[in-house]
């Protein structure tokens, strides 16, 4: 593709409060994936779930026709409707959905709805007890359309595992965002260490200062950054004071060592960093930001360097903590941070 002849979707405020303090339980960094469709004619399914920005490329085209960044089905000539399914990496409770229409216009669909299902299967059928979580709704085009989902339970839970995105009658879907909150299932957890601040176990970020050049949730994501842009980074501060973010953990535990990893981050990483935690009650955010600057040190201010994985020990003995706020100095990029402990029982 020519470089100069790439768009990409601009940023949306909207969306991306939409979408704060929760996560993406259709990021592949996740082991999230299409699974099946009814058709992918136009633009393969897969791309529906990536974690990049749509683009647009204005001059390239494959055998089937323009490339589009997104799923896209063939014209229908036979009436009915076009779906795809998609497998959560882990069971979650999905509470928002954006269905991003970035850069389809003409070919966008005009309409969907969604279904969720409890499955042992890569494919469930029609037997596995679909539910409707989000009813039909209208889209539209070049847009991210956003839609809260109304509260429901499979099994006497709200947990799934897959997903079907249904589109009436046919078209295309830049993205498939779906927010909400990893199910992990601590019942069963032993004496081992564990990342108790893992995405895939729970953890989630709940609030920072600021997240200028990069999502503060693939900080919690599972593996190292494969780039600059997977990992969370800030603006350049030009004032006093320094950058942070707050972490609820995935169950409340004792940490007894940290990993903090500036891969790929060079000219940008943060000179050092320090950790704050607490045992809190749910207070809503503007209270956890206001009390979180008073939290006992667990981690006193330690030294970065670029493009290198930190293992710190020697952390202060607090007893059972349920979140923690990272502070980085002044600024910078971080691509992953692992709080390793036990779970308080």
């Amino acid at each position: 593709m020519a470089i100069d002849r790439i768009t990409p979707a601009p940023p949306s405020p909207e969306a991306e409060a939409f979408a704060a303090d929760r996560v993406n339980l259709l990021d592949p960094r996740l082991g999230a994936r299409a699974v099946s469709c009814s058709d992918d004619f136009f633009a393969s399914m897969d791309r529906m779930l990536s974690p990049a920005t749509p683009i647009f490329a204005a001059d390239e085209y494959d055998d089937n026709g323009k490339w589009m960044d997104g799923w896209e089905s063939r014209r229908r000539r036979t009436g009915g409707n076009d779906h795809c399914i998609v497998r959560l990496g882990q069971p979650g409770r999905p509470q928002r959905v954006d269905i991003d229409t970035s850069f389809f216009t003409g070919n966008y669909a005009p309409s969907a709805s969604i279904e969720a299902c409890i499955s042992d299967s890569e494919v469930p059928g029609e037997d596995a007890g679909w539910i409707t979580v989000l009813p039909a709704v209208e889209l539209q085009g070049n847009s991210h359309n956003l839609f809260e989902l109304p509260s429901f339970s499979l099994h006497g839970d709200s947990a799934v595992t897959h997903l079907r995105l249904s589109i009436y009658p046919d078209g295309g879907v830049a993205r498939l965002r779906v927010y909400g909150e990893v199910a992990y299932d601590w019942s069963e957890a032993s004496d081992e260490t564990t990342d108790l601040a893992a995405l895939l176990q729970g953890g989630r970020p709940v609030a920072w200062n600021d997240s200028h050049y990069g999502p503060p949730h693939v900080l919690l994501a599972p593996g190292r950054g494969e780039n600059m842009g997977d990992g969370w980074e800030t603006r350049r501060r030009r004032e006093p004071g320094n950058d942070w973010i707050i972490v609820e953990l995935g169950h409340p535990g004792s940490i007894d060592s940290v990993l903090v990893d500036t891969a790929h981050f060079k000219g940008n990483f943060p000179e050092s960093c320090s950790i704050q935690a607490a045992m809190v009650p749910d207070m809503g955010k503007a209270a956890l930001i206001a009390s979180s600057q008073f939290w006992p040190e667990l981690m006193d201010r330690r030294q970065l360097t670029a493009d290198a994985e930190h293992p710190f020990d020697g952390l202060a003995s607090i007893g059972p903590v349920n979140y923690v706020r990272f502070n980085i100095f002044p600024d910078g990029g971080v691509s992953r941070l692992r709080l390793l402990g036990k779970p308080a029982k």
